[in-house]
């Protein structure tokens, strides 16, 4: 795509509402469901979260602790089902790949000078398949926030298709694609939407709101910027994209909010983490105490859930 083409797209996007936006999103954040539909939707949640430790203190023995609890979130309860994936750093994926074994969960990665995402490309790209190289599964990436604020489309836009080449394996695969907005330094959710066709348009498999290091985070209303663009860009292009909250959910009642979110918005497709995740560490805990008190009735003490 020329420079002149993907900034005439980007520009000709309708502008957003945010009095009809964050109206919307209030709506969705207030609707009950049923305590069978909560009980699904719990469930759904704790398989669509990426448990993740993303900390200069992180150590082997951490990473493998926390692969382990999302493997087995609840070990006395063998239908509580697991995790998505484990979140680390580059150096810690050969610990998490390890760990999880053939589980099927996966290991996503953050790449590219996470999470400012300031470095030349050659340290990002070798960021990248370093990660790749030890097994990861997925990266998280973060996008040039200057030069995209600065209106240089092309420059994030290019950086975006070199990551994706970048997750290339040897064996003609490849590594899937998450890019991290940092939707708390865009500033408007006009720049929320062009953010997200600018990625999707660049070959994301995933747009994601935030690194979890800026506030604010992940909100409802940006979500649903984000929501709406893969609906329409599906259906203009026809490849569907998913969506990664991340940042500062922590309660069921969050997550489930978000989950009303996307059956509003986008419909079932979506409803599955392979097209919907969490970024999160503390939320899983809270699903499971909520889970627990749905089968027992009551509360589990302070012990059992493990700290992250």
């Amino acid at each position: 795509m020329t420079g002149t083409s993907l900034r005439r797209t980007l520009e000709g996007l309708p502008g957003v509402d945010q009095v009809g936006l964050e109206a919307r999103s209030a709506t969705l954040g207030t609707r009950s469901i049923k305590t069978t539909s909560k009980q699904w939707a719990i469930d759904l949640a704790i398989s669509m979260v990426d448990l993740t430790t993303l900390e200069g203190s992180d150590t082997p023995g951490k990473v493998r602790t926390l692969a382990n609890k999302a493997m087995r979130p609840d070990p006395t309860d063998p239908s509580c089902p697991p995790a998505a994936a484990v979140c680390v750093y580059p150096d810690m994926v050969k610990i998490a790949k390890e760990t999880l074994g053939n589980s099927g969960l996966r290991v996503a990665s953050v790449a590219t000078a996470f999470p400012s995402g300031r470095a030349s490309m050659e340290v990002k790209l070798a960021d990248v398949r370093d990660a790749v190289a030890a097994g990861a599964d997925e990266i998280d990436m973060v996008i040039d926030r200057g030069a995209f604020l600065t209106g240089n489309y092309d420059l994030v836009f290019d950086e975006i298709v070199s990551t994706k080449e970048a997750c290339d394996r040897p064996d003609g695969s490849r590594a899937h694609l998450k890019v991290i907005f940092e939707t708390g330094e865009l500033q408007t959710y006009d720049n929320v939407r062009k953010a997200s066709w600018l990625a999707m348009m660049a070959g994301a498999d995933f747009i994601k709101t935030s690194t979890g290091k800026v506030q604010p985070a992940a909100t409802l209303p940006v979500t649903l910027v984000m929501l709406e663009a893969v609906r329409d860009f599906r259906e203009q292009e026809g490849r569907q994209v998913g969506v990664k909250p991340a940042g500062g959910i922590r309660t069921s009642k969050d997550a489930i909010k978000y989950l009303v979110t996307v059956n509003e918005t986008v419909g079932e497709d979506w409803l599955s983490p392979e097209w919907f995740r969490f970024g999160a560490s503390s939320l899983l805990n809270d699903l499971l105490q909520q889970r627990q008190k749905m089968i027992t009735g009551h509360y589990s003490g302070p012990d059992y859930v493990t700290l992250d």
